[in-house]
C-alpha cells in the first residue's frame, strides 16, 4: 500500500507518498481501505512541525484523524463491524463515552497514533463508528473533528435553549458545522468573516446575522446589538488570543465561551477582570467521545444535514490542499479522495 508520511525538518514540501506493507488485523482489529480524509488546522500545525504532542526530531508522522473507508477484514473478536461497512475513524480511539481523561487523550490519530492518510489502515474496532447512509464519502470524512467539535460545544457542554445565540467565527469547517446544527435546533446564529461573499453564503444557509471583522473590527458590538444589549449565551472560540478579547465583550453575564482553536494566533488579549465581571465561563474543548460521535450522527440523519464539502483534491496532492487550506480560500471543509 501507499501512505502519506512527513517528518523533520518539517513542512509541506516534507510531504512525501512512501510504500507501506500492507497490514493485517489482529484481535479486535479491523482493516479499513480508506476512500477520503479531511484537513483540520490541527493537521496543518502538525505538518508544520508546530503540533503540541508531535514525536522525537527523527520520527515520522502520518497525518490526517477524519476519514471515511470501507473495512475490508475484521480480526478475531471483533463484533461493532464487519467486512464492507462504510466506517468513520474517531478523532480519539480510546475515548468512547464519559468526561475526558490523559489516558483518552492519548489516543489521538496522526500522533500518537498514525492517522488515515494511507490507503489502508488497521484500526481498533473500538475506535470506528457506522456512519449515515446518504451521506458521500467526502461528506463522512468531515464529521470527526470538526463537527464534533461543533456538537460538543453547542449541546454537550453549555446550557442551551432553542431562541439562544450562538457566535460562530470564520467560515471554517468548525463554524459551518455549528450553523448548521444550531439552525436545526432552533438557536439564533451570529457569523464572522473577512468576507462579504462567504458571509452571504452563510446567509442562505439559515444564519441570522452576519459580521465582516475586517470592516467592523469591534464586532463584539454587533453581538450587542443583535441581543439587545445582552450578548451571546455561547461563542465557538476558533480564533484563540487574535479574537478572545472580542470574545470577552460579546459575551452574556453567565455565558459561555468554548475555546476550540486558535487559528487567529496566540496572543493575549486576555482580561481577567472581564471574565471575573461578567461571570463567564471559559473552557477549552478537543473534540469528542465516539458515543457523542453517534448521537450527533442521529441528528444528522434525522434533519438531513449535508456536510459542506467546499474543495477536493486527490490524496497524492496533500501538499496543494494544505496551501489552500493556508490561503484561507476555503468555506466548510476541504477534503482528499483516494
Amino acid at each position: 500500500m501507499r501512505a502519506l508520511s512527513v517528518q523533520a525538518p518539517w513542512g509541506l514540501d516534507e510531504i512525501k507518498v512512501v510504500e507501506a506493507p500492507d497490514p493485517v488485523p489482529g484481535h479486535g482489529e479491523v482493516l479499513v481501505r480508506m476512500r477520503a480524509v479531511s484537513l483540520n488546522y490541527r493537521d496543518l500545525l502538525m505538518v508544520g512541525g508546530m503540533y503540541g504532542r508531535m514525536p522525537a526530531t527523527s520520527g515520522a508522522i502520518t497525518p490526517f484523524s477524519d476519514g471515511c473507508g470501507i473495512v475490508e477484514a475484521v480480526g478475531p473478536g471483533v463484533t461493532r463491524v464487519q467486512p464492507g461497512d462504510r466506517v468513520a475513524t474517531m478523532f480519539f480511539q480510546n475515548w468512547i463515552s464519559g468526561p475526558p481523561t490523559a489516558t483518552k487523550l492519548m489516543s489521538s490519530l496522526g500522533s500518537p497514533i498514525p492517522g488515515a492518510g494511507r490507503e489502508l489502515g488497521v484500526f481498533s474496532q473500538d475506535g470506528l463508528s457506522k456512519v449515515p447512509a446518504f451521506l458521500s464519502d467526502q461528506q463522512v470524512a468531515t464529521l470527526p473533528c470538526a463537527a464534533l467539535t461543533a456538537w460538543r460545544a453547542l449541546f454537550e457542554d453549555a446550557d442551551l435553549r432553542p431562541g439562544d445565540t450562538v457566535v460562530l467565527q470564520g467560515t471554517g469547517g468548525v463554524s459551518i458545522f455549528g450553523l448548521q446544527f444550531a439552525h436545526a435546533a432552533g438557536l439564533r446564529t451570529l457569523i464572522t468573516s473577512s468576507s462579504d461573499e462567504k458571509l452571504a453564503r452563510a446567509k442562505a444557509m439559515g444564519a441570522d446575522h452576519v459580521t465582516n471583522y475586517r470592516s467592523e473590527p469591534e464586532w463584539s458590538q454587533a453581538v450587542r446589538a443583535a441581543t439587545g444589549g445582552t450578548g451571546a449565551d455561547l461563542i465557538i472560540e476558533v480564533g484563540g488570543g487574535g479574537t478572545i478579547e472580542q470574545s470577552m465583550k460579546a459575551i452574556r453575564i453567565g455565558g459561555h465561551i468554548a475555546i476550540v482553536g486558535v487559528v487567529a494566533g496566540l496572543g493575549s488579549g486576555f482580561n481577567t477582570a472581564a471574565l471575573i465581571g461578567n461571570s463567564a465561563r471559559l473552557q477549552g474543548l478537543s473534540v469528542g467521545s465516539r458515543d457523542m460521535f453517534e448521537a450527533m450522527c442521529r441528528l444528522i440523519e434525522l434533519h438531513r444535514i449535508a456536510p459542506v464539502v467546499d474543495k477536493v483534491f486527490p490524496w497524492t496532492d496533500a501538499r496543494a490542499a494544505f496551501a489552500a487550506m493556508q490561503g484561507g480560500e476555503h468555506f466548510g471543509k476541504i477534503v482528499l479522495e483516494f
